[in-house]
């Protein structure tokens, strides 16, 4: 888990650099929350739509895998799907300023690459076997937990950059 969490807070990092001049909001922190806000919905929520999550036990051992891959496989597919529109997106608008019409189509275009995508990859092979209370409020749970680390990790982003001020230059006096 820590190693995920790792990994996930620099992507988040890495992607807010490139991107923090363009996202909206009026400061590092809202700009962090948009950004672990727009992570959350296609790293986590979109891809959980197709393969929600299972409390432990629950499935056949032997396919774990092959489950284990299409949910990878499917947050790869939302993520370069929204990284390839996201920079269109940044290309359109530093191409042509005026040419805010097209950028508001690719949010559709994003939907019709997830619903192809829903539609293709295979459903999970597994059948649920226990009380579907405890597999709504499992996922439920689940959920929150997600949204909530998402949303410190946004928090704590945009206030360690404001403190740091990592973008600008300091010069470092000769002794």
């Amino acid at each position: 888990r820590i190693a995920l969490q790792s990994t996930l807070s620099a992507l988040v990092g890495i992607v807010f650099v490139y991107s923090r001049n363009s996202l909206p909001g009026s400061n590092n922190k809202k700009k962090a929350l948009v950004l672990t806000g727009i992570m959350y919905f296609v790293l986590f929520l979109i891809p959980t739509l197709k393969y929600p999550a299972n409390p432990p036990g629950v499935g056949n051992p032997e396919t774990i895998y092959f489950r284990e891959s299409l949910y990878v496989g499917f947050i790869a597919t939302s993520g370069f799907t929204a990284l390839a529109l996201a920079t269109i997106s940044k290309k359109l608008r530093n191409n042509n300023p005026l040419s805010s019409n097209k950028i508001l189509i690719l949010p559709s275009i994003y939907v019709i690459v997830m619903a192809c995508a829903f539609v293709f990859f295979p459903p999970n092979p597994d059948k649920i076997t226990i009380a579907v209370d405890l597999i709504t409020s499992f996922r439920i749970a689940g959920a929150f937990t997600i949204a909530i680390f998402w949303g410190l990790m946004g928090i704590i982003l945009g206030s360690f950059w404001d403190k740091l001020k990592p973008d600008e230059t300091t010069k470092i006096a000769s002794v």
